[in-house]
């Protein structure tokens, strides 16, 4: 029954399925090299090694992967259906359902090769939209590219399947049945193509930072498969294609209030650093809620390390995380730029490609930039947003060692604060560094010798998640002052900023509600010798998020910060106060006279603590700001 015999099912369907799997991967290979040929003189440069604009190939393999087995699923179906039943005409379905995505993968090539000068970027859901104006888009280019562009889709479009016809699709008809292989390829295939386009069996799914892996953006966007790019982008903003679902107001109007929101009479700015080019060291906590800081309101003893450092340190008490996700965290820090509900700024390239950078100016100001993180960098699409940022070196958990402990997520912060230490004593000052934090994330496998029974548990009693939060910010409290006292003898410690605050919040022993300002207080600290005798202590009580992290930061170091509009200068007494918070589809405003809650499906408020004679003011802020 097994033996392969020319008739044979197994081995005529299985060939079948290989070859057009094997076809699609080539496809994508002489697309990508089209594409390169293309922009041949914005890839190539002094700096770039023709050995480095060849490794986009290897790079874009696990995308490709799992858009090959997105386009494999029909044929799947198809064969399957043959294995058992061939007429000759489930062949031509076949052909034409290939020829069809290989002339809108054609045309969507040729698309992003128009684009790109224009916009810096690979197509993306917007620029669908533009084609619903064919004359339009015609008048708007070049005749002569126009024309190149159409020449290069019938070119792409012809010569791929005349190949595929040629040598990668044979014709099935009279198969001889075999019940148990159609059985058995019914079982196992679709388990194949979904770990193919998963990404495989690991913790985090494929995502588009897995094909990033150059400075020299043009590569990453060659890298990246143009159906999975325009895919995700749709799937991000499929349901409001065109449409502001938070347009409350007439855009004027709105401009208006948040004009005033922002006007600050006087820029008294409070130079509080004794030089104006410190080392700054950012370290972003994983989860860090409020209510593991005592000063913050939190129960005593959670995160002692912490509170040691506040006293040579200035804490600001009024800090909101703009966000609930770390890469909505990154978009505020490093862009400046807050949350929105429903979607992230880093999973949409063409978006974030617009956003100021705080590493890219400090890199302008003579700064060695880096990003070191114990796990992994694709979650959120975080690595290619870290990538745009323009760190000098950029580190994650599969560059270190195998040998250094881990838990599920990544290395634990104990093991990355010590590798964090060892990597600032090999760079030139004054560097700009980043550590990101793993511990505290669930679930909170960290190595803590002795863990503590804090007597809390969750809502649902579930598995004591919160004694388990709590072990772990624990831990990394710890490990927090093991490295700034390991820091401390080393010679760059006492020029060197301490920047030390949360990506996002998180729940906790106080059970206060999502959807209510105190979830969402975050800690941040500045702590180090650069800063000034009399501001060692202090408290600054101003109402902000980590969205103000760069304006705050860079009138320090006497560097223009105008680039970062949504950011506040905490550290300027006339700075308005004001926080918001983005939620699922929806936002959170809080300011001196009060907050509120609102979400937009349900035109309610989960949240509002509001004097009446302020309520239509400052809810009129807070929809206008979003």
């Amino acid at each position: 029954m097994w033996r392969f015999k020319k008739s044979n099912c197994m081995k005529r369907i299985l060939k079948n399925f290989i070859l057009q799997a094997l076809f699609w991967m080539l496809y994508f290979a002489f697309a990508r090299a089209a594409y390169i040929l293309y922009l041949f003189r914005d890839v190539f440069s002094p700096d770039v090694s023709l050995s480095h604009v060849l490794s986009s190939f290897v790079h874009a393999l696990k995308l490709d992967l799992a858009t090959m087995c997105y386009f494999m699923i029909i044929p799947f179906l198809l064969l399957l259906i043959q294995s058992v039943y061939s007429p000759r005409w489930i062949n031509y379905v076949n052909k034409v359902y290939t020829g069809i995505l290989i002339v809108l993968y054609s045309l969507l090539t040729a698309g992003e090769l128009g684009v790109y000068r224009e916009w810096g970027t690979k197509l993306h859901f917007k620029g669908l939209l533009y084609l619903t104006n064919p004359s339009e888009v015609y008048n708007s280019s070049d005749t002569s590219t126009f024309f190149l562009l159409v020449l290069f889709t019938v070119a792409l479009f012809g010569i791929s399947f005349f190949m595929y016809n040629r040598f990668f699709y044979k014709n099935l008809v009279n198969i001889k049945r075999n019940l148990i292989f159609s059985f058995l390829f019914l079982i196992f295939t679709p388990g194949l193509l979904f770990l193919g386009l998963r990404g495989g069996i690991r913790e985090i799914p494929i995502n588009l930072s897995d094909a990033y892996y150059s400075k020299h953006n043009i590569l990453n966007l060659a890298a990246t498969n143009s159906g999975y790019n325009i895919s995700i982008s749709i799937i991000e903003n499929w349901r409001y294609m065109g449409v502001n679902p938070f347009d409350f107001y007439d855009m004027e109007e709105a401009e208006r209030v948040i004009e005033e929101l922002y006007f600050t009479p006087f820029d008294s700015t409070n130079i509080v650093l004794t030089t104006k080019r410190p080392n700054i060291v950012i370290i972003l906590l994983e989860s860090w809620a409020g209510d593991l800081i005592e000063s913050l309101g939190g129960d005593p003893g959670i995160t002692p390390e912490f509170a040691k450092l506040e006293k040579g340190g200035i804490l600001f008490t009024n800090v909101y995380s703009s966000g609930t996700r770390s890469e909505q965290g990154m978009g505020c820090v490093f862009g400046g730029f807050p949350a929105h509900p429903i979607s992230s700024i880093s999973v949409q390239p063409n978006k974030y490609g617009k956003l100021p950078s705080l590493t890219r100016l400090l890199n302008e100001s003579g700064y060695y930039s880096s990003f070191y993180f114990g796990g992994q960098l694709v979650y959120g699409n975080m690595k290619s947003y870290i990538m745009y940022n323009g760190f000098d070196l950029i580190m994650e958990g599969a560059d270190f060692d195998n040998s250094i402990p881990r838990g599920k997520l990544g290395i634990h912060d104990g093991y990355m604060m010590d590798i964090h230490i060892e990597e600032l004593n090999k760079v030139k000052e004054p560097f700009f560094s980043v550590l990101y934090t793993v511990s505290t994330h669930s679930p909170f496998d960290m190595p803590l010798e002795n863990p503590v029974d804090w007597g809390y548990n969750d809502s649902w009693g579930y598995n004591n998640k919160i004694n388990e939060y709590l072990n772990s910010a624990y831990y990394t409290d710890q490990c927090l002052g093991d490295y700034i006292r390991k820091a401390s003898e080393q010679s760059w410690f006492d020029n060197t900023l301490f920047v030390i605050l949360a990506d996002h919040s998180h729940y906790t022993y106080r059970k206060v509600s999502y959807h209510s300002p105190r979830y969402h207080k975050i800690p941040l600290l500045l702590y180090g010798a650069p800063i000034k005798e009399e501001y060692r202590g202090t408290k600054v009580e101003k109402i902000g998020s980590q969205v103000d992290l760069a304006a705050t930061i860079l009138p320090q170091l006497d560097i223009d910060a105008s680039e970062f509009v949504w950011g506040k200068n905490l550290l300027n007494p006339y700075t308005p106060e004001f926080a918001y918070v983005a939620f699922e589809e929806g936002i959170g405003w809080i300011k001196p006279q009060g907050g509120f809650f609102y979400d937009n499906r349900f035109d309610d408020f989960y949240y509002k603590e509001l004097d009446p004679k302020d309520e239509e003011k400052l809810v009129k802020e807070g929809k206008s700001f979003l």
